[in-house]
């Protein structure tokens, strides 16, 4: 996180956690996922990555997909509450370089990825494409800081629903301060438009925790409110109430056979990766499998 640029920061997370899987007991992701296999005897040693091999004192070759494998679209929530943070990462800087990460290691494997940002409304989308270019626009778009009110997820995933018309993959990251049945109604909708649907929770730890200790004057990031507060006197209502609306966005998500994965901004960041791999493999829907066609049209 202290590498300024985005790019490049999303790059260090994707080759370090390529060169890891090729270390670990985790032999099958970096055959499906990654676009670089160990050199065996007999390959064309022009498709040889120097710099893996600088870095690993490994040989790896370069695999080539003949087309398209996966329609991915990133949406990122980009509302007040993103920008904060009790330490030296935001809500929203964790989120942002999460998605830079995810764009970069889809676009590795030549997987049309797309990128919607929104915070009360969508403010920009960009639609899944695979051509040149079109993670640079990505990642311009992920450099804005937030500057929306409240979070509002109806509206953008009500927008999302009617635009994204052909079935794909759907990344939603958000710290998800919104009403359970909302989200549970929202996340429906597009399951039932054929959609997959992987939910990361972005937060800070100091929300799940609450370690302030002295009385304060504690202001709401979105609408402004101030309110004094004790701590001690208000921290088992709070944990309780908090853990109470999580595990309900837990149990929406299991309804809904969404994958879910909780992310705190104290969390290395290649572990942004191996839960999204993990997921899609227990689901059977890895990038570059092809899945037959059975009842359900091949859902």
């Amino acid at each position: 996180m202290r590498i300024d640029s985005l790019q490049l920061r999303a790059r260090v997370v994707v080759e370090g956690f390529i060169t890891g899987l090729h270390r670990s007991p985790f032999h099958g992701f970096s055959v499906e996922f990654s676009e670089y296999r160990q050199y065996s005897p007999g390959d064309d040693p022009r498709y040889l990555d120097w710099r893996l091999y600088a870095r690993s004192d490994r040989y790896y070759i370069k695999r080539f997909e003949d087309e398209t494998n996966l329609r991915c679209s990133i949406v990122l929530d980009m509302s007040r509450s993103m920008s904060f943070g009790s330490g030296p990462v935001s809500k929203a800087d964790y989120a942002r370089t999460a998605a830079a990460t995810l764009a970069y290691f889809l676009t590795l494997q030549r997987d049309a990825v797309g990128l919607v940002t929104f915070e009360d409304r969508v403010v920009d989308m960009l639609p899944p494409r695979h051509r040149p270019g079109q993670l640079r626009r990505m990642l311009a778009m992920l450099e804005r800081a937030p500057t929306g009110r409240a979070t509002d997820l109806a509206g953008p995933l009500d927008e999302l629903a009617a635009t994204l018309r052909r079935r794909g993959l759907i990344l939603l990251l958000s710290d998800l301060l919104a009403p359970i049945d909302l989200l549970r109604t929202r996340l429906g909708s597009l399951v039932a438009r054929g959609h997959d649907v992987v939910v990361f929770r972005v937060l800070d730890p100091a929300e799940l925790s609450f370690p302030f200790e002295s009385p304060a004057m504690f202001r709401d990031v979105e609408s402004g409110r101030e309110l004094y507060i004790d701590p001690g006197a208000a921290r088992d209502e709070y944990r309780s109430r908090f853990a109470e609306h999580a595990a309900g966005i837990e149990r929406a998500c299991a309804d809904l056979g969404l994958e879910f994965s909780l992310l705190t901004t104290d969390r290395p960041l290649d572990g942004v990766l191996f839960d999204f791999l993990k997921a899609r493999e227990a689901r059977g829907r890895l990038p570059g499998r092809r899945r037959p066609a059975g009842p359900g049209g091949g859902r």
